[in-house]
């Protein structure tokens, strides 16, 4: 008796095509159902959400009236962020620090003084220090905030009511509720 007859049968009884489909079928359903481990989480969706702070800063933010902008901020306390033109969830705005707009002047003796912009236009102009809080993925290659990772000079865009600017993260820290 032949091993494969001229059908294609191992010893004339099961078809190699119909073995082989049966074969691929078990090993799939090995992998679904085995492979995975016991939580059917990947390895990927295993990192830890944790609570992180941000430090961002805003320059030259053009407004007619930064009181509107502030007052938004007290009331919401929250705003949309977008890490490189993907949405990524919200924050908490925890703090806002308006900085002053100064000009470096030259004095008579020599040295530098910073004073007040004189300007006009000036006024229409404001930069800030902005303190979010949210949650976060601390992964071995940093923070990943809604799949996409923040590092220190990361540009987010922070959508509100009334606003939408870009801010820039100068300080990063994971851990603090």
């Amino acid at each position: 008796m032949k091993l494969i007859d001229a059908q294609g049968r191992l010893f004339g009884k099961v078809n190699l095509l119909d073995f082989g489909a049966a074969l691929i079928i078990f090993m799939v359903i090995i992998g679904i159902f085995v492979l995975p481990g016991g939580n059917g989480k990947s390895f990927v969706a295993q990192v830890n959400t944790t609570p992180i702070e941000l430090t961002t800063i805003v320059r030259g933010l053009n407004l007619q009236d930064p009181q509107v902008l502030l007052n938004e901020f007290q009331t919401l306390k929250t705003a949309n962020i977008i890490i490189r033109n993907q949405p990524a969830g919200s924050v908490e705005i925890r703090k806002v620090e308006e900085l002053p707009r100064n000009l470096a002047v030259p004095q008579p003796d020599g040295s530098v003084k910073a004073l007040p912009d004189p300007r006009p236009e000036a006024s229409f102009s404001r930069d800030m220090i902005l303190t979010l809080a949210g949650k976060g993925d601390v992964t071995d290659t940093g923070i990943v905030i809604g799949g996409q990772k923040v590092k220190i000079g990361t540009v987010l865009e922070l959508e509100g009511k009334s606003f939408n600017f870009n801010a820039s993260v100068i300080n990063l820290s994971s851990g603090k509720s």
